[in-house]
């Protein structure tokens, strides 16, 4: 008989166990074993040269940190049964699985305009059947329709255990430091009043410090301008590749990668025929890679450049931060482009302007309550002496531009 009961060397946790037979074969599926091939951070590595870890790892670090909260919440004398343990944290160790290759970069370039959340939910109900039922209670925890809604702000929520893993994992392997949080503190000052998740008042100064991480990793590496400059050249390198394809034009494209080039698949397509996600689960970051490196030899000179540099990680520039609000502000890169001979409908592969924008604490989403001494709830924001708490519900955008160098076209 095969031991189920498993440990494994977490480099942020040290040893952790797989708590349960059922946890322990969904580890084991293929669905599960595919996020050991996309990295969790998409083009990062081309800024932090250690990110190169995947979503497989974070989702066994969000369960690991998952039982630490519901182990913590029992000593304080929440009842909680252990199926409702089991499904939590099968719930957070699936929380990913629909992510598509490269995580986020590429979320809305190869379907249409469908989250990786509604996928994962496809995923796990699909597992369900698979599983004979036993994944009800965990779906119903995913979604937020179970009765304890506690157990859905543990997996989903501004302080849940998904946040608290990529937090302190990204910072490790990046190496950024402000990016690392108390953890273990957090956990420990949880509790649940009237089904609501609070964190005791002795435990404001850490999620002060966690929001104020947030923000930090944000800007330092979710958000690093080298790293959006690679992710506008991977999504131009699509935006190519459609185009050829729409145009009868030759392109070759592998694997089940066609299926979603080929096709704009919908979000109801994916519920009405299971084709969709068969072909889904098979791709990674790997199929990603295999494809950038064959159209690096395209006849076509576009996706043939921009395939060859971004391999040879010669990225576009990029200036951040400006209002780029009208043509006056973008003239002068254009007619440098215009100079290197790019004639203006092909102007779009080489020069893009959007936006990004950061929020450290987002509380219309959901909130942060602080349980006080005398037993009252209130916002993180109002508990928190520090006015940065409140000034990061606000969201600060910030335009960039991207354009190709003189020396990269």
């Amino acid at each position: 008989m095969t031991n189920k009961r498993k440990i494994f060397n977490d480099p942020v946790y040290g040893f952790v166990t797989i708590p349960s037979d059922l946890i322990y074969e969904l580890i084991e599926h293929p669905y599960f074993q595919r996020l050991r091939r996309i990295k969790q951070l998409g083009m990062a590595e081309l800024v932090y040269p250690g990110a190169i870890h995947t979503r497989f790892q974070h989702a066994l670090g969000a369960m690991h940190l998952m039982g630490q909260a519901i182990t913590t919440l029992q000593s304080k004398g929440l009842m909680v049964m252990d199926i409702e343990k089991e499904a939590v944290q099968i719930a957070v160790l699936l929380h990913d699985i629909g992510h598509g290759p490269f995580s986020h970069v590429l979320e809305y370039v190869i379907l249409d305009q469908i989250n990786h959340e509604k996928i994962s939910e496809l995923l796990m109900e699909e597992l369900d059947k698979q599983f004979d039922g036993r994944l009800g209670l965990a779906i119903k925890m995913f979604n937020g329709t179970y009765e304890r809604p506690f157990f859905h702000q543990l997996i989903s929520s501004q302080l849940d255990m998904d946040r608290m893993d990529y937090l302190n994992r990204d910072s490790f392997f990046t190496g950024v430091a402000e990016g690392k949080v108390g953890v273990d503190r957090i956990i420990k000052m949880l509790h649940v009043v009237d089904n609501q998740l609070v964190v005791e008042e002795k435990g404001l100064l850490s999620v002060e410090n966690f929001l104020n991480a947030r923000r930090l990793m944000y800007w330092q590496v979710y958000l690093h301008k080298t790293a959006i400059c690679a992710e506008s050249m991977l999504i131009r390198i699509f935006e190519r590749v459609r185009f050829l394809q729409q145009e009868n034009l030759p392109v070759e494209i592998p694997g089940c990668l066609e299926t979603f080039i080929i096709n704009k698949v919908s979000l109801e397509d994916f519920v009405s025929d299971n084709k969709y996600l068969k072909s889904f689960v098979l791709l990674d970051d790997i199929d990603i890679w295999y494809a950038i490196k064959k159209w690096q030899f395209s006849e076509d000179h576009i996706l043939s450049q921009l395939s060859k540099n971004l391999i040879r990680r010669r990225l576009f520039k990029i200036n951040i931060g400006m209002d780029y609000q009208s043509e006056n502000d973008t003239i002068g890169y254009k007619e440098k482009l215009r100079l290197n001979n790019i004639p203006e409908d092909e102007m779009k592969y080489y020069f893009y302007e959007g936006s990004i924008s950061n929020s450290g604490y987002f509380p219309k989403n959901s909130n942060i309550n602080i349980l006080t001494k005398n037993r009252q709830i209130i916002d993180v924001s109002e508990a928190s002496d520090l006015p940065t708490i409140k000034a990061l519900s606000n969201i600060v955008k910030k335009n960039y531009l991207c354009y190709a160098n003189d020396v990269y076209l």
